[in-house]
């Protein structure tokens, strides 16, 4: 009867239409000399317009279509530059290289503005036609413009390629001067041919190794196999070995793409090429090969048998021995490898990832007792990791949540260790809360004030607002002394979105909408991702990318990329349009008339369904969880009838209708099961009924936070906070 969430692994498909985001203001600007930078625009193209044409033309390319496209450029002269840029890309795109050269070189000198689009894409026609003169000339445009083009590391890779045959030597040098800007693996690709045609076959094999060992999995790869069979072919005794720890790379890098089958066949072969700790390490790997791909029977024997002499193989082999043993459950097993990790290699990181993996085995079965010394050790022996202020935390609020006398100063201490951490607001509150308990009522404001003010739109945040409406916190002074404390702490401090726009970022938002006005939405994206990340307001690109999207969730995936700090931003330091384009509400009257059909707050369903589906009506999860609130075909047909949906099929989820009225009926029904307890719902909604029964049994929770905090699945308790958060994001937006 639960519903499992997608979270971000749902799968993209056509959008259904619906409300339109509420109408939303541009960004002011104080100078009359800039304008607003990104003002609203449709989300898809006019019929009949520029846009429209080439876009049909691009997924659909025949004759017809591209007949239209002409036909457009013709009757529209002042926008014949854009159509023909438009049409020499689409050409270049399909291969139709002369149509390309003549629409490109038409309007070398007419689009000054695009002049890098035009000079990449006719040099790249003209060199796959294999017209190599004067390409160096032809790509000027690519490399001088007033901004940094996205295009331009790929132009020298096309310059490359025009001088190879005829200075081999010239073309490595210039691919060397312009390394960093290089795409990779293409990069060292290009150098390695470039290296073979100046007949340096020595640089020339090291550059086609680069990319056969590092990049394993790409087409790069596959070409850089062929040539370096035929230089050492050529090349006999005389052709360089590949170092040990390039075909060590070259297996990991299978590991982590999760080709394990492959990545062990890959050590297996090192065995006899690679001498000491590159040796032990392979063979360590295949047994993680064996452990990672399922086969736990397999791994665990051969683990224990390796024979290894000191060193970080061998800590690497424990590590895996107390994987295969937590997967057995084999506690003692599990125990015994830790004790020869700290013994034996008491900074490895092996023993670091071993002590973080021990204490989550020992908490998801709730043994205090055994996770918190494990956690202890994590952070205390490695105080510099990025896992450290998790291990702290766990150990400070369970200090907290069994009322330890050392509970205040872990609190304490991790705020002053950890600011940065995502606990820290979670740390904030229940230090307020420890403050209520001791009716200092003084320092419970003064914490919850700085909870609210640093951490506006997080959960705990919205606890801390609650509290301080409360007697006698809200007529209470803050504390000085606390107030102190807390003034010390370097907590977060985003940067508003922008009020105006800079040069380099109009720039960018220029080029984008000629892009996007010639149907070559992807460029557009592109060069504002590239803008982003070369000097323009990654706020402002983020905003015009998302405003241009097809549908509402991909707009809030666009700014959770570009703009990954939002939610430690206060509401009024961003304008309203970019948090709608953030917390959309497409849907608005379906999700406002079920939520009310079955007693819901509307704001907890929006809340929801953005968590679940990032209002997507065709997300499609792992667990085979359709649509807007993410039903399982056998709870949609269980619940039906009862939500007034009748001929039920698995394709009606969906729907947004059906689905919302099908989803509410469920949350209404299971939160009717929990007696209208939010937080013990929610959870059940992700995790399951069964197992929030057995976290309740855990401990006698004062307040629904420490049910919340202690949910030992991080999914689960991240998606409760993120349900009830998005809620009240969407009241303070919508109401």
């Amino acid at each position: 009867m639960t519903i499992r969430n997608c979270l971000a692994k749902i799968i993209p498909a056509l959008w259904l239409s619906g409300i339109s985001l509420l109408v939303s203001c541009g960004v002011s600007s104080a100078a009359p000399a800039r304008r607003k930078p990104a003002a609203r625009k449709p989300a898809a193209p006019e019929a009949g317009s520029l846009a429209a044409l080439v876009r049909a033309w691009r997924e659909a390319p025949t004759p017809a279509r591209r007949a239209a496209v002409d036909s457009y450029a013709a009757a529209h002269p002042k926008d014949a530059a854009l159509a023909r840029l438009a049409i020499g890309i689409v050409a270049s795109e399909q291969k139709d290289y002369a149509t390309a050269i003549a629409f490109l070189r038409k309007i070398q000198t007419k689009l000054p503005q695009m002049a890098d689009y035009t000079a990449y894409y006719l040099a790249l026609s003209r060199v796959e036609s294999r017209d190599f003169n004067g390409i160096a000339k032809d790509l000027l445009g690519a490399h001088s413009g007033a901004a940094p083009s996205p295009l331009s590391g790929r132009a020298w890779l096309v310059e490359a390629r025009a001088l190879k045959e005829s200075a081999g030597a010239d073309a490595v040098r210039m691919l060397r001067d312009h390394y960093t800007e290089l795409p990779q693996p293409e990069g060292d690709l290009a150098l390695a041919e470039c290296y073979q045609a100046a007949q340096d076959l020595p640089h020339a094999a090291d550059f086609y190794q680069r990319v056969f060992y590092q990049y394993p999995t790409t087409e790069a790869a596959t070409r850089a196999a062929a040539a370096m069979s035929t230089l050492k072919d050529g090349m006999g005794a005389a052709y360089p070995a590949p170092l040990p720890q390039q075909r060590l790379r070259r297996a990991d890098r299978l590991m982590e793409t999760r080709a394990y089958a492959l990545a062990r066949l890959e050590y297996q072969a090192l065995l006899d090429q690679v001498p000491g700790l590159e040796r032990d390490q392979a063979r360590v790997r295949m047994g993680a090969a064996d452990y990672l791909y399922g086969s736990t029977a397999a791994a665990y024997p051969y683990l224990r048998s390796l024979e290894l002499a000191p060193s970080e193989a061998d800590a690497e082999r424990l590590y895996y021995l107390l994987e295969c043993a937590r997967r057995l459950t084999d506690d003692d097993e599990m125990t015994a490898a830790l004790n020869r990790l700290a013994r034996q290699y008491p900074k490895s990181p092996w023993r670091l990832k071993a002590l973080v993996s021990a204490g989550s085995r020992f908490l998801l079965v709730n043994r205090p007792d055994a996770y918190l010394p494990l956690y202890q050790a994590a952070y205390q022996d490695f105080p510099q990791e990025p896992v450290a202020g998790l291990c702290h935390w766990k150990v400070t609020f369970q200090a907290y949540l069994r009322g330890g006398s050392d509970a205040g100063d872990l609190l304490r201490e991790h705020l002053r260790n950890y600011s940065g951490h995502a606990t820290a607001g979670a740390a904030l509150y229940f230090l307020g809360r420890q403050a209520e308990q001791a009716n200092d009522w003084g320092a419970a404001r003064a914490c919850y004030q700085r909870l609210s003010s640093v951490f506006e739109n997080h959960y705990y945040a919205m606890l801390a607002r609650a509290r301080l409406q409360q007697s006698p916190i809200a007529t209470a002074p803050p504390s000085v002394e606390t107030g102190q404390f807390l003034a010390g702490l370097a907590l977060p401090a985003p940067k508003p979105v922008p009020q105006r726009s800079i040069p380099a970022t109009e720039v960018r938002i220029d080029r984008s909408r000629l892009l996007r006005a010639a149907g070559l939405s992807d460029l557009a994206d592109a060069e504002l991702r590239f803008g982003s990340r070369t000097g323009g307001q990654a706020q402002l690109l983020a905003m015009e990318s998302a405003g241009a999207a097809d549908a509402p969730h991909q707009a809030m995936r666009i700014m959770k990329s570009m703009a990954p700090e939002y939610l430690n931003l206060p509401l009024n330091e961003a304008p309203r349009r970019f948090w709608e384009l953030l917390f959309p509400l497409p849907y608005r009257s379906e999700v406002v008339r079920t939520a009310r059909d079955r007693d819901l707050d509307p704001y907890l369903v929006a809340g929801l369904i953005r968590q679940e589906s990032e209002f997507n009506p065709q997300a499609l999860s792992h667990a085979n969880a359709y649509g807007l609130t993410q039903v399982r075909p056998g709870t949609g047909r269980q619940f039906a009838r009862q939500a007034g949906v009748g001929r039920f099929t698995n394709r009606l989820l969906f729907q947004p209708v059906p689905n919302l009225k099908i989803g509410t009926s469920v949350l209404r029904s299971m939160l009717d099961q929990n007696g209208g307890r939010l937080e013990e719902t929610l959870a059940a909604y992700n995790a399951g009924p069964n197992r929030v029964a057995e976290w309740l049994t855990w401990n006698r929770y004062r307040e629904p936070a420490e049910f919340v905090e202690s949910i030992p699945f991080s999914e689960t308790r991240d998606y409760v906070q993120a349900v009830l958060r998005n809620s009240d994001i969407y009241r303070r937006l919508y109401r």
